[in-house]
């Protein structure tokens, strides 16, 4: 350790600052008051830090997107007033040129995803490491923030007993809610509210649903992929392909519409989305081939011959479609290019991909200064903000923490003085 319990984080000429949080945001925050003159000390409740991070890369680690500027802010929604300030301090093409500078070179994939060259968090992690130790920063794994004493000071649970740290400045990074034990476990809401921060509740982000299959379905295609479909809902669609599970649904095309689903729910009880099984097939050669003769032949093979509709795609026909519309051909036709299908619930938030919720951007000032806790920053995805996979997270991550970090390391200064 570099202090001592009750102590004083390491003195630095432009003032010291606690960073709590190894995550993305944490570290970029580190690293950017490092760069601002100031002396950090990152603190991380879990055995090392960026466990989720490199938990994101195991498929390959998307890291942003290519896409245009305007079409890359409209992802976030209705926070795209608030986000779009902190992707201008750092957006995407700042992000793949930090790479680079770590030594990770990262290209544009088939879908406008950027990527390290070797797909991999773990390489890009262990450099941005080395990199922030060399330059000063000081990590403290273990060490799990309970919240400030009457001095003001940040109490940490250690594997040695509870210690204070004092600082000019802290960066909270303490992630949302969703998979809790990589460390986002959605534990700091209480702290902040007892203080007057405005905090969003925690909701899921990037979720699957429940849709209460019966117990014939669920066995037989639990698991399985549903490819080259397009999903309608609230007046939108998107071609993409998604998973049966035990419950429900999940992957990516479910993912881009769950804010909307999620938020449905919460109103209506459920929702109903709309399959098109065949976006390939316009709906009047659809009808035809439905309507066609199919002699002694039955419908299943009927419709395998005719239209190539089988395995699960057909199932979802059988579970979601009343059977008396099998032997009406214009509304079986109507069905295969919009299926009706019943979302009843939105999949735990521990689950979830990210979550959507936390402190409200007006309790905020323009770096992220808490305004009733001053000298307290907040960064990442304890934010009250969501967007869809494909890079955007990550990026308003990094973004945001380099915000943080930079007016965090500016408050330390005048501070110190």
């Amino acid at each position: 350790m570099t202090h001592a319990p009750n102590g004083r984080a390491a003195a630095g000429a432009g003032g010291r600052v606690v960073v709590i949080g190894g995550g993305p945001a944490g570290l970029m925050a580190a690293e950017a008051a490092l760069r601002a003159g100031a002396a950090v000390e990152l603190f991380d409740a879990m055995p090392s830090v960026g466990r989720k991070f490199l938990m994101a890369g195991r498929g390959g680690l998307n890291l942003t997107h290519s896409e245009p500027l305007a079409a890359f802010l409209s992802r976030y929604g209705e926070r795209r007033r608030e986000i779009e300030p902190l992707l201008a301090a750092f957006g995407p093409d700042d992000l793949r040129a930090w790479a680079a500078g770590l030594g990770v070179e990262t290209f544009v994939g088939s879908s406008g995803r950027v990527f390290p060259t070797e797909m991999k968090a773990a390489p890009l992690l262990r450099a941005w490491l080395r990199r922030l130790r060399a330059d000063g920063a000081r990590i403290h794994v273990r060490h799990r923030w309970l919240g400030w004493d009457a001095a003001g000071r940040a109490r940490f649970a250690t594997p040695a007993g509870e210690i204070a740290v004092a600082a000019d400045a802290c960066v909270l990074a303490l992630g949302g809610g969703s998979w809790a034990k990589l460390g986002s476990d959605g534990a700091w809401p209480p702290i902040l509210t007892a203080r007057g921060v405005a905090v969003a509740p925690l909701k899921p982000a990037n979720c699957g649903f429940d849709a209460d299959w019966s117990a014939h379905f669920r066995d037989r295609f639990a698991g399985q992929p549903v490819k080259t479909v397009a999903l309608e809902f609230a007046g939108e669609s998107r071609r993409g392909e998604f998973v049966i599970t035990e419950t429900g649904v999940e992957g990516s095309l479910i993912y881009a519409f769950s804010a909307r689903l999620r938020d449905a729910i919460a109103v209506d009880g459920a929702a109903i989305c709309h399959l098109d099984l065949l976006p390939d097939r316009d709906a009047r050669s659809v009808a035809a081939e439905v309507a066609r003769p199919r002699g002694g032949r039955s419908l299943s093979s009927h419709l395998r011959g005719r239209l190539g509709l089988a395995g699960v795609k057909a199932g979802l026909l059988r579970e979601c479609l009343a059977p008396d519309a099998f032997a009406d051909a214009a509304a079986l036709a109507a069905a295969i290019k919009a299926l009706p299908v019943r979302l009843a619930r939105p999949r735990p938030l521990d689950e979830a991909i990210s979550s959507a919720g936390g402190v409200d951007f007006a309790a905020l000032d323009a770096g992220l200064m808490a305004r009733d806790l001053p000298g307290v920053f907040c960064a990442g995805e304890m934010l009250d903000w969501e967007a869809p996979t494909g890079g955007y997270l990550l990026t308003a991550c990094f973004a945001s923490g380099l915000v943080a970090g930079r007016a965090a390391a500016e408050h330390a200064r005048r501070s110190a003085r």
